[in-house]
């Protein structure tokens, strides 16, 4: 059976909700491809194949659709090749890779060209080496990112292009419109130039707006026009032709109108193709703005690295660094990839990948994450991720999946503009006729004016942009805020959440035991009691034991040497120490050894009841402490219950652990509900318990033993220092660790659906409403009509509302910053009180 594989590509022309639409239908109509979406904003096309697909059906469909797929050309310096019949073997090696369109090899230059669709080079190589032919891709000079280059090459254009209309149009518009409403003005007009030259310079100024920088409007909406499917391109074509083939009728043929209609519409067809170059051209700043966030994160990559090789210490750049490379890194460095520390001391600035502002320590057997920024200090470390299993080029391609994903909010959307258009043309026609039959006087220019306004106002641009420039922004913010959503569509699906569920350990609490309570009884001091527990604990492996090491560490304390150690399952250790015996272990050991335990009655068990472990020691046959070991609540775990309960939402606890340690953690946290002694399978059971009625779940969790409940929750969460299992179960990872991000991801969720619903109300709301005004619905009661200019002007102010409204993302603020919660809107959860 073949693999399934999703592959991105560039796709052209699109501009319109109803472009989307086309495109779909026709990757959808190709033999073998399983899914198909389209991202109006980011300009690309998602297919799902099998890896038998041969992708130049997909470049032929869209050519023939007049929506040209952008293939990707690389090349490379190709090895081993002798003879015509090796040309043969790289080219059909290459060709089988899923993605590629076209493969070329040049056997006196040992190259190959290759033209791909949304794969990476890596795949390339990998193809040619598994043939027998070791192949290295050839950079070009400079790294800059093509797609951005090209975007901003369109914009520059758009940018020139609107310039020339608007310099050729404000002549035509001061003629035609100053003449109307400055009588001085009129009567200069009149005097100096006279009607038909004033009329013909109009004419001249007007076609040529039409044929250079109006001409793209042409040459692609009237073809889509004639294959029956049209697009804004084709609205734009239609009603500026319209109004300058009944003006060029008008001056050069008037007798063919009827007596009182021999006016000219030159002003409106140069005004309308102005002022929509105008709106594409901030459209295509905008959508540029909208990439950012990638723009960003592909910025964090070191460029080259000082790498050990035989020897000698040698820069290289960062794709030729291979597994276990000692890299090394000085003070104020980039990290250029991922590792492990194997010399040196310093603190890491890792909060462009984790969210989190304070530097880390990183000593030998530390990890190290590319994109990184190294403080003073100079490290070492070995390479263990290169290229594209580094953490940031993880990071980078879940943004990427993410920003290209559809919301189910979107299908609505499409299904809407792929009849919207014709629609509209139809609603242009109706208005034409009705204006006919029953308009005033001269019904004609009446009729052909609404008409071309109806066309003008109604282009759907602004309904195609609304959900995809929201999602790409949002989950862009997101990821610079240390919350990646791996799956687009949980946005949405976490904005409906009513419940979370956590796991304990690793979520709620740092996940491993801590040293918290220390009481010495009468007799002992502190300090000498604490080095010699820690000397014995020192020699056992038990995890309570390295939490007792670790504190007597972090205080500076020096360990001493220990005779005789002894460790009695059940009971606790013994040892001998600078000449004194020293037992460590549970109250039934010390019974058992004869030790009195009147001094701590009830410490031990106020200590359990905290959900602590409580641990004794004796020295010389005297109690000298009272130990408490646990797992100790992350310090922001608190602060973020109280922030998801201000939401509305109720937070239940699903964990392994025994039911007092579960209940003791919950009453100090105020969680609502505890589901306590679970296996993993338990754990979607209690989720399944927590969904009944309908109520949406999210479920956060760090560890192999949560992917089960992660997958099967309605969202479900993965605190990022978890394992790889949990990661890749989830929908919306969490780099930093942090509970606090729990909340940022809701927040982020419930401001982006808003702005999406902004969008969508606005791009909607504004065609229901002016398509009668355009009309001429409210002409025979308040004399009202919209002119196409104004139409125009309308229309392309729409787009730029939403996509305005969408960058407003950029700048969301963390739920949680300093201790302060940003108050956020509960209004769609339902109250607590009520449930």
């Amino acid at each position: 059976m073949n693999s399934e594989n999703s592959i991105t590509f560039n796709v052209h022309n699109m501009s319109c909700a109803s472009c989307v639409g086309r495109v779909e239908k026709a990757l959808l109509a190709i033999p073998d491809v399983a899914q198909a979406s389209v991202n109006l904003a980011a300009e690309t096309a998602t297919v799902v194949v099998d890896d038998k697909f041969d992708m130049t059906q997909i470049a032929t469909a869209l050519d023939a659709a007049g929506y040209p797929a952008e293939p990707t050309s690389y090349r490379f310096a190709i090895e081993n090749m002798s003879c015509a019949s090796c040309v043969g073997r790289v080219e059909r090696a290459l060709a089988a890779v899923p993605g590629v369109v076209t493969a070329s090899v040049n056997l006196p230059r040992e190259e190959a060209t290759v033209e791909v669709l949304g794969i990476e080079p890596m795949l390339i190589a990998q193809a040619a080496a598994a043939a027998g032919y070791p192949a290295s891709l050839i950079r070009n000079q400079g790294s800059a990112d093509v797609t951005a280059e090209r975007k901003a090459a369109e914009a520059s254009h758009l940018k020139n292009m609107t310039l020339l209309a608007a310099v050729l149009t404000l002549p035509v518009f001061v003629l035609e419109m100053g003449s109307h409403l400055i009588p001085a003005l009129h009567n200069w007009v009149m005097n100096s130039l006279g009607m038909g030259v004033n009329w013909s310079i109009q004419f001249v100024l007007t076609t040529i707006v039409l044929i250079w920088p109006g001409r793209h409007f042409y040459l692609k909406g009237f073809p889509a026009l004639f294959k029956g499917a049209p697009d804004m391109n084709s609205l734009v074509a239609l009603g500026s032709s319209a109004a300058w083939g009944f003006s060029t009728v008008a001056l050069f043929l008037p007798s063919l109108l009827p007596a009182g209609t021999r006016v000219v519409y030159f002003e409106a067809a140069a005004v309308i193709v102005t002022l929509i170059l105008l709106g594409r051209f901030l459209e295509a700043r905008a959508k540029g703005r909208t990439g950012q966030a990638i723009a960003k994160l592909v910025g964090l990559k070191a460029k080259t690295a000082h790498v050990e090789r035989d020897g000698q210490l040698i820069e290289l750049p960062v794709d030729d660094i291979v597994v276990g490379d000692l890299v090394q890194v000085r003070p104020g460095e980039k990290i250029a990839l991922d590792g492990i520390v194997v010399k040196g001391a310093s603190y890491v600035d890792e909060s462009m990948i984790t969210g989190e502002p304070v530097p880390v320590e990183k000593i030998d057997g530390a990890e190290v994450v590319g994109g990184t920024v190294n403080g003073t200090g100079a490290l070492t470390f070995r390479a263990t991720k290169v290229g594209a299993d580094t953490m940031l080029a993880q990071i980078i391609r879940m943004v990427e999946e993410a920003q290209g994903a559809k919301l189910p909010i979107q299908d609505l959307v499409n299904r809407i503009t792929l009849w919207f258009v014709p629609a509209v043309m139809a609603i242009a026609v109706i208005t034409f006729v009705a204006w006919l039959l029953v308009g005033p006087d001269p019904a004609l220019s009446f009729a052909l004016v609404a008409a071309v306004a109806v066309l003008i106002i109604a282009c759907p641009c602004a309904m195609g942009l609304a959900t995809p420039t929201s999602i790409m922004v949002g989950t862009g913010r997101a990821a610079e805020l240390g919350v990646l959503f791996r799956r687009g569509d949980a946005l949405q699906s976490l904005n409906d959440v009513q419940t979370v569920a956590l796991d304990k350990t690793g979520t709620l609490t740092q996940g491993r035991p801590e040293l918290t309570d220390l009481t010495v009884t009468k007799g002992f001091v502190e300090y000498d009691a604490l080095r010699l527990i820690a000397s014995v604990e020192a020699t056992s492996e038990h995890p309570i034991a390295e939490a007792i090491v670790r504190f007597a560490e972090q205080r500076g304390l020096t360990l001493a040497p220990v005779d005789e150690f002894r460790s009695i399952t059940g009971y606790g250790v013994s040892a001998e120490a600078e000449g004194h015996k020293i037992l460590v272990g549970a109250d039934r050991f010390m019974l058992r050894e004869g030790i009195a335990l009147d001094e701590v009655d009830g410490v031990g068990t106020r200590l359990g009841q905290a959900g602590k472990t409580p641990l004794y020691a004796a020295i010389d046959g005297q109690l000298a402490a009272i130990i408490a070991v646990s797992d100790p609540i992350k310090p922001s775990t608190a602060q973020a219950i109280s922030a998801l309960h201000g939401l509305g939402l109720k937070v239940a606890m699903i964990t392994g652990d025994n039911q007092a340690t579960a209940d003791a953690i919950a009453a100090q946290l105020d969680i609502d509900t505890v589901v306590a002694e679970v296996l993993p399978e338990g754990k979607v059971a209690a989720l399944q318990q927590l969904q009944s009625g309908g109520r949406k779940v999210a479920f956060v969790g760090d560890g192999i033993n949560d992917a089960p409940a992660l997958a099967h929750a309605d969202v479900g969460v993965a605190i990022g220092t978890g394992t790889d299992v949990a990661i890749e179960a989830a929908d919306v990872v969490l780099m930093s660790g942090d509970l606090n991000g729990v909340v940022n991801a809701l927040h982020i969720s419930q401001r982006t659906m808003r702005n999406i619903h902004q969008n969508l109300f606005w791009a909607f709301g504004y065609n229901a409403l002016l398509i009668p005004v355009a009309a001429g619905v409210f002409y025979p009661v308040f004399g009202l009509m919209l002119s196409p200019a104004l139409a125009a002007g309308a229309m392309a102010l729409s787009s730029v509302f939403v996509l305005s409204n969408a960058l407003r993302l950029r700048w969301i603020a963390p739920a949680i910053s300093e201790g302060r919660s940003i108050k956020m809107d509960s209004s769609r959860l339902v109250p607590a009180a009520a449930e």
